[in-house]
């Protein structure tokens, strides 16, 4: 596992969207008029931590688009049940599928983690802010689901 660094070019990427759609990152970047791209990693849809972060995100959507970011959730979860948690969660940003985790070992968020004794590896709940320029600006690992939202806009001055 590589964890990504502040200041490097963030790695470019392909992936499926809930709705079956593709997006790649230097598209998004290319096409986006604000300040750049939130790429949050979690385990697992409709858990109670990923549902606390994915709700968190969601309450401070406005604060966070009005400031030009646009922020994606990053799961191994496939396209139903991202709909049905985007659904019964009213969340008002894309869900990636990353099934293979892929992604998220390009980003430093999947690796060896352990729980009650047991190793085993999985997501490492993590954050990755890239501006719009494609450099990483923020990445942070490890990160705890409550509060998260807020320390965020904090280390982004919003």
């Amino acid at each position: 596992m590589t964890r990504q660094t502040e200041g490097e070019a963030a790695p470019n990427f392909s992936a499926l969207l809930q709705d079956g759609s593709s997006i790649q990152l230097s598209e998004l970047l290319k096409s986006e008029s604000g300040k750049g791209i939130i790429l949050y990693f979690y385990p697992k849809d409709n858990t109670p931590g990923c549902t606390t972060q994915a709700c968190d995100f969601r309450d401070n959507w406005n604060i966070l688009t009005s400031a030009g970011w646009r922020v994606l959730g990053v799961s191994k979860d496939g396209e139903d049940s991202h709909k049905k948690f985007i659904e019964k969660y009213q969340l008002p940003f894309d869900l990636i599928i990353d099934a293979d985790a892929g992604l998220m070992e390009t980003y430093g968020a999947w690796g060896e983690k352990k729980n009650y004794g047991r190793t085993y590896f999985g997501v490492i709940r993590s954050t990755i802010v890239i501006d719009s320029n494609g450099k990483i600006i923020l990445a942070r690992y490890g990160v705890k689901a409550k509060g998260h939202v807020g320390r965020l806009l904090k280390a982004l001055g919003i």
